[in-house]
């Protein structure tokens, strides 16, 4: 992969390959309503949502990335979102504990396909925490949401299990219930986000740890903008959130629309449908 050079900061930016695990929406659709986003008597295109996720999927493969995937279970229609699934750093892995009864099973789901392919150290939270959903790591720290879903006393585990400082950012906006929702992390050292999302002394954590951080619009913002995966270079994004890749463009990384909107009908896009694995 080539590099790009901001002409606005001088910052070379380089693309890394990642390695992600994917769940095919076999049987995705909108069922119940556990977010501002899901609408039951809204009908889901199934052949849509597919063709959507298997672009997006292709899209990482054609970048360079490597794409795992894990086998959707009947009766699980939110399993597409992998993102929520676990959170894995160092190749350690902190299983998800989901908060609604809707999504419980996919916790030990995922955790399975971890042991079944050779992680070792894994562990069963004490608490409640929806995986990458609400930890974002950035260089050597997790940025943890919570406020809708992740119980904060989470937070203390994972930094215990992980090893890392996890700092605690509360969510206020229910229509942006994880933190993937309203942040997205661009570098090792710069991120996006949506300053309403926040409690105001969330917003002032974030301006410590981020000065010179993109900050999105609520036009950004309502078009699920910041679900958003970068891999140091390339930016995929919802491409309604032309804002924000007009501004990530000015930086010199290369924004990427693409196009989930079905599955946005359940409250997820890029990030949401992308757990990755950090060994």
């Amino acid at each position: 992969m080539t590099d790009r050079v901001s002409a606005q900061s001088g910052r070379r930016r380089t693309a890394i390959p990642r390695r992600f695990l994917m769940c095919r929406p076999e049987f995705y659709d909108v069922r119940y309503s556990i977010n501002p986003w899901m609408h039951p008597e809204k009908p889901v295109d199934d052949a849509l949502a597919l063709s959507q996720w298997e672009t997006l999927r292709d899209l990482y493969r054609d970048l360079g990335h490597t794409v795992q995937e894990i086998d959707p279970i009947p009766g699980l229609p939110d399993m597409v979102f992998a993102a929520n699934g676990a959170t894995v750093l160092d190749g350690k892995v902190f299983a998800a504990r989901f908060r609604h009864v809707e999504r419980t099973a996919e916790g030990p789901a995922y955790l399975d396909w971890f042991r079944q392919h050779g992680y070792e150290e894994t562990h069963w939270p004490e608490y409640i925490n929806e995986g990458e959903g609400d930890y974002l790591s950035v260089g050597r720290r997790l940025l943890a949401g919570t406020g809708f879903r992740t119980d904060p006393r989470s937070h203390a585990e994972a930094q215990e299990f992980f090893g890392v400082p996890v700092t605690s950012l509360r969510l206020v906006n229910p229509s942006y219930y994880h933190l993937d929702t309203a942040l997205s992390v661009l570098s090792e050292d710069e991120v996006m986000y949506y300053p309403a999302a926040f409690s105001e002394g969330s917003q002032a954590v974030l301006r410590e740890l981020f000065p010179d951080a993109v900050l999105a619009t609520h036009e950004d913002a309502a078009v699920f903008g910041l679900n958003a995966l970068s891999d140091g270079r390339h930016v995929l994004l919802p491409e309604a959130a032309t804002h924000l890749a007009k501004e990530l463009a000015a930086r010199g990384f290369e924004p990427i629309g693409v196009d989930l909107t079905e599955l946005l009908k359940a409250g997820g896009s890029v990030k949401c449908c992308t757990l990755e694995l950090r060994d």
